[in-house]
């Protein structure tokens, strides 16, 4: 028997925008993109002849190289699965990773956060010297020179190592023997121009995005800051996917580490080159992430962290050097990461709690950092109770029929107002697919229309519903004639209950803190919502599918990138990292698999109500 043309379309999954999209054999990468509304750049019109369109064959079978690719990219780049997405054609379903840069539109990236005032307290130290130069009568070497200058200046331990004496000599010279000297706990880590500003860097690692921010040390000042979707999206879209490709391939864990790598020095370049610094004048760093994350980009093993009691390889504070990662910061400069508090609630979380100021409060707090790993902190009577609930991607746009991420073009906001259905997308442009935030408001704004009940069930005879591919129920969202891509853009049954899963992970994860602490909802004086998705859902609308508890709206408080927050605090005050530390010994985590009644929270959270 025949297979339909229906039969034979292939699945092309585009990363990291997050758009799945059916493909008629024969079609290429970039017609693909097209007819899903990915703008991806084609300088050339798609004759193979530039390298705009570059993407990386991350899975599946696609057609030989074309002679115009071996040209244009080179056999080194096709090698480590480098095609132009003009001349690559599926044979079976594929997964693609496309760079930022083949990108027309960026993604929407959550850098922002709630400003705060501290006083600056950075680890590192300046002194500017001017140093005699050596003459026949001092014969001291260059090092020995600078350590008793500094020993004049009341640093009488210091300590050169390797990283800066490799350039020293130069430096000095260069410089004519005046110079900014650049001291951390008594090391020297570097030799700047008299003068210059010094500055650091904070990361954020999330599952799904960086934010990189750029500091003053000297002003306390955000000079730049900036987003980027994680590479390691190609290899896994949760945690356990990543971990698995770490596990299972014998070089997975470096190549995880080093995507990573790459990508962050590409952006602390870019990030200079805007601000007109040199790499050199970037002296200190703190970098934030969920545990797996920090196993990863530290290239700690991450195997046990999927295993009954996931236990992480390190829970303490870290410091190492950039160069020992091939992070491109001043010579002698260090990395600092703040402690993991268990297996699923990591560094990004401390950076949580430490930014929101958490545990000087004497109200009862609930901080929610929603992402794929979604990390709960609660506060109440003295007492911090912390937990993990794998919300997973379906809040990114993964897994959803027509989902994508926050990019232009994406619908971010739904309503259904006396029956008539209205969509706001990203940027006003044309819909080409659902992000997060809009099918969070689909789901709810079902609910409150009648178009579906209460366990998700779709109510047939309504206006928007019909019946769909396979006759399965759907709701209508934008029909093709006025979709970017000329496609219908649709919510199925299925959609609804991955939006079901990921709430009813975050708020199992409320209720359970909230009974292991002896309260009620009611007594919840301030919920903190804070991450890229949790920066843009409506907040009324999350309360009505029982996301959160049904309390007073102006309890609630969106903090934006609290995690990127705490993580410049902590590179902005020494005495900062020092409290996070002694906090996070007080943190009492609570593992939710292993909570006695948790399958039934988990299972009456999962109700639209």
């Amino acid at each position: 028997m025949k297979k339909s043309m229906a039969e034979k379309r292939l699945i092309v999954d585009m990363q990291p925008i997050g758009r799945r999209i059916d493909v008629e054999p024969g079609q290429s990468i970039l017609e693909a993109s097209r007819t899903a509304g990915v703008g991806l750049i084609s300088l050339c019109g798609g004759e193979g002849w530039c390298d705009s369109c570059r993407v990386r064959i991350a899975s599946g079978e696609v057609n030989p190289p074309s002679q115009s690719e071996m040209d244009t990219i080179g056999e080194d780049q096709i090698k480590k699965g480098f095609r132009l997405a003009c001349q690559v054609i599926p044979v079976s379903d594929v997964r693609v990773d496309i760079p930022p840069e083949s990108l027309s539109t960026p993604q929407r990236l959550q850098v922002e956060g709630k400003d705060f005032e501290i006083p600056l307290a950075p680890i590192v130290r300046v002194v500017d010297l001017e140093l005699s130069p050596p003459t026949l009568e001092d014969l001291r070497a260059d090092a020995a020179r600078v350590r008793d200058a500094l020993a004049d200046h009341g640093f009488l331990e210091s300590r050169l190592e390797l990283p800066v004496l490799e350039d020293l000599s130069e430096g000095l010279r260069k410089n004519k023997w005046t110079a900014r000297f650049i001291l951390r706990e008594g090391e020297l880590i570097a030799v700047l121009p008299s003068g210059v500003d010094i500055f650091g860097i904070s990361v954020d690692i999330g599952t799904t995005k960086l934010a990189i921010y750029l500091v003053n040390l000297l002003t306390g000042e955000i000079v730049e800051k900036v987003g980027e979707m994680n590479p390691q999206i190609a290899y896994g879209e949760d945690i356990v996917s990543r971990i698995s490709y770490a596990t299972e391939n014998p070089e997975g864990r470096q190549q995880l580490q080093m995507v990573l790598v790459d990508v962050l020095n590409t952006k602390i370049q870019e990030l200079c080159t805007s601000s007109g610094i040199n790499q050199d004048q970037i002296v200190d760093a703190v970098i934030v992430g969920n545990t797996a994350m920090h196993h990863l980009f530290t290239g700690l093993p991450v195997g046990q962290l999927v295993f009954a009691p996931y236990v992480p390889a390190l829970n303490a504070p870290i410091d190492f050097r950039a160069r020992d990662l091939g992070i491109k910061m001043a010579p002698g400069s260090y990395i600092h990461l703040l402690p993991n508090i268990a297996g699923y609630v990591g560094a990004d979380h401390s950076a949580v709690i430490l930014s929101t100021d958490l545990w000087n409060t004497k109200e009862t707090v609930i901080a929610i950092d929603i992402g794929t790993n979604t990390e709960i902190s609660l506060v109440s009577g003295g007492r911090i109770l912390s937990c993990s609930c794998a919300s997973g991607p379906a809040f990114e746009g993964a897994h959803i029929t027509h989902g994508m991420r926050a990019a232009p073009g994406a619908i971010e906001r739904v309503q259904i107002i006396d029956e008539e259905l209205k969509i706001f997308t990203i940027d006003d442009q044309p819909p080409v697919g659902i992000c997060g935030s809009g099918i969070l408001d689909v789901v709810a704004e079902m609910k409150s229309a009648n178009l579906i009940n209460e366990k998700g069930a779709f109510l047939e005879d309504k206006r928007y519903i019909r019946k769909g591919k396979k006759n399965n129920i759907e709701l209508l969202l934008v029909p093709g004639e006025n979709a970017g891509n000329q496609q219908d853009i649709t919510v199925s049954r299925k959609d609804v209950n991955e939006i079901q899963l990921a709430k009813a992970a975050i708020r199992a994860g409320q209720d359970i803190l909230l009974k292991e602490a002896g309260i009620q909802p009611d007594d919840i004086d301030q919920v903190l919502v804070a991450g890229a998705f949790g920066t843009y859902i409506n907040i009324a609308n999350a309360i009505k599918i029982g996301m959160f508890p049904e309390i007073p709206l102006d309890r609630f408080h969106q903090v934006g990138n609290a995690a990127g927050m705490g993580a410049i605090q902590a590179l902005l005050s020494v005495e900062k990292r020092n409290a996070i530390e002694k906090i996070i010994k007080q943190v009492e985590y609570i593992e939710l698999t292993t909570w006695e009644n948790f399958q039934k929270v988990f299972v009456r959270a999962m109700y639209l109500n």
